[in-house]
Formats: C-alpha cells, sequence, structure tokens
C-alpha cells in the first residue's frame, strides 16, 4: 500500500515548509501538495527528496472536495501524515470586514479543515500524524481579530476532542499555535490596512515552527506552542480573565 502525506496550504508558508521537512522526516512514497496556485506545487515538488504529486484544488469548493474524495477511494493509500496549513485571516474589526471576508475565513480555516481531516481518518493507522495548525489567537477572545481568531479557537478545540476520540486507534494529533511568522506571506496579507500588526518583536521563523512541530508529534503533545511569545500566551490565557486581556489589547490597538 502506498505511503503518502497529505498538505493543505503547500504552496506558501508554513505548508511549504511542511512539505520539505516532513518528506525527510517519515519518507513516504508520496507527498500530495494541495492549494489552488499549480505553478507553485509543480516547482515545490521538483524539490522535494520524495516524490511530490501537485493536487491543484480549493479545498472550499465542493466539487474540488468530491474529486478529491474519489482519487483517494480510488488510490487507497496509507496517509502516515495530514497537515492542515491551509488558512487565511484579515485584521481589523469586524463592521470593516465584508460579508465575503467574514464566510471565507470561517470556511477555510474551520470548515474545510474539519472536512478534510474527515476524508483522511479512514486512510489513517496507527502512528499517523494528524497536524492541524491553529494560532497564538486561538487561546483568547482577539479584538481586532475577532474573526480570524475565533476560527483558529474552533481548530484549537476540534483538535483536542480529536486527539481524545483517536487515542486508541494511536493517531497522534498536534494543534499548532504559533505567535506572527515573519517569513510567510500571511503577515502582509492579512494586515495590509493595519501597520500595528506587521512585524512584532520576537515573531518567529517557519524553521522553528516546522521544527518545534516535530518534536511535539514525536513527545505526543497536543499543543505545540513554537516560542516564548505563545508559550506565555497559551499560560496567561489560564490565569488571567478574558475580559482583562481584551482591555489590554485595546490598548496597545490604540497606540
Amino acid at each position: 500500500m502506498k505511503r503518502i502525506v497529505v498538505i493543505t496550504g503547500a504552496s506558501s508558508g508554513l505548508g511549504r515548509a511542511y512539505a520539505a521537512r516532513i518528506s525527510e522526516e517519515l519518507k513516504p512514497d508520496e507527498v500530495w501538495l494541495i492549494a489552488r496556485r499549480k505553478e507553485r506545487l509543480l516547482k515545490l515538488a521538483e524539490t522535494l527528496p520524495v516524490k511530490g504529486v501537485p493536487v491543484a484544488m480549493d479545498i472550499t469548493d465542493r466539487g474540488d472536495m468530491q474529486a478529491l474524495k474519489e482519487k483517494l477511494a480510488a488510490e487507497n493509500p496509507d496517509i502516515v501524515c495530514l497537515v492542515n496549513a491551509a488558512g487565511m485571516g484579515k485584521t481589523g474589526d469586524v463592521r470593516e470586514q465584508t460579508p465575503e471576508e467574514i464566510t471565507a475565513m470561517v470556511s477555510l480555516n474551520c470548515t474545510a479543515l474539519a472536512e478534510m481531516t474527515s476524508l483522511a481518518l479512514p486512510y489513517m493507522k496507527r502512528g499517523a500524524w494528524l497536524i492541524q495548525v491553529a494560532s497564538i489567537v486561538a487561546f483568547q477572545p482577539m479584538p481586532g481579530l475577532a474573526v480570524y481568531g475565533a476560527t483558529k479557537a474552533f481548530v484549537e478545540r476540534f483538535s483536542e476532542a480529536l486527539k481524545e476520540e483517536l487515542k486508541e486507534d494511536g493517531i497522534l494529533v498536534t494543534c499548532v499555535c504559533p505567535y506572527w511568522v515573519k517569513d510567510t506571506e500571511f503577515i502582509g496579507i492579512a494586515s495590509e490596512k493595519h501597520e500595528q500588526y506587521r512585524l512584532k518583536p520576537l515573531s518567529l521563523k517557519t524553521a522553528q515552527v516546522i521544527e518545534d512541530t516535530v518534536k511535539a508529534v514525536r513527545r505526543n503533545r497536543m499543543i505545540c506552542t513554537p516560542g516564548i511569545v505563545s508559550t506565555f500566551a497559551r499560560t496567561a490565557s489560564k490565569i488571567v480573565p478574558d475580559q482583562l486581556i481584551m482591555k489590554l489589547l485595546n490598548l496597545y490597538r490604540k497606540k
């Protein structure tokens, strides 16, 4: 049976980096690279140490997801790792965002992630890795990132419950909750109108997030918080009331 890794959001950022690192780590027969930008996927496939299979599709599109379901059924692979790295975000208050932008965030960050997980699970066995990419904003309500933060809270809670459900099956579930990652496209796209959300002190690099993820999965950790900021935020969220955190965040936003 063919052993494969499936990665969404593989055309850039964390998804692209996961493709390279997990190819080395797990040595699958193939890595299925899922994203909309086919040319980027083709270029990435050429750089991998194993066979890269570009799957150009929109995971929020019903027809595309049905085609993926049929592809999986036809090939019946052994999925040794699923990385749900596809995501999008927009900064700013909810009233500044269009209904279309809000719906797009929820559709991609929540619905598509959950559906992709559901599609993959029947093909995953004991020891398989399930990596869900969330964010530091999963730990508390975030004024100025209200919708994005809520979608990432969904990812964290979904992953936490899923880990318990899959415990007896031996599938390793890890939810990755990084702080800002400086060497990806995300910050520029998400914060094009809001300078305060651009480069931050102690921002992470992609390589650190990837390495910390691999270590966390190997140790069967539920939450991976790369770097000191995300680790502190997770701890603080368990101690400091949400209302106080939001007041502090609002003071920062109004500087």
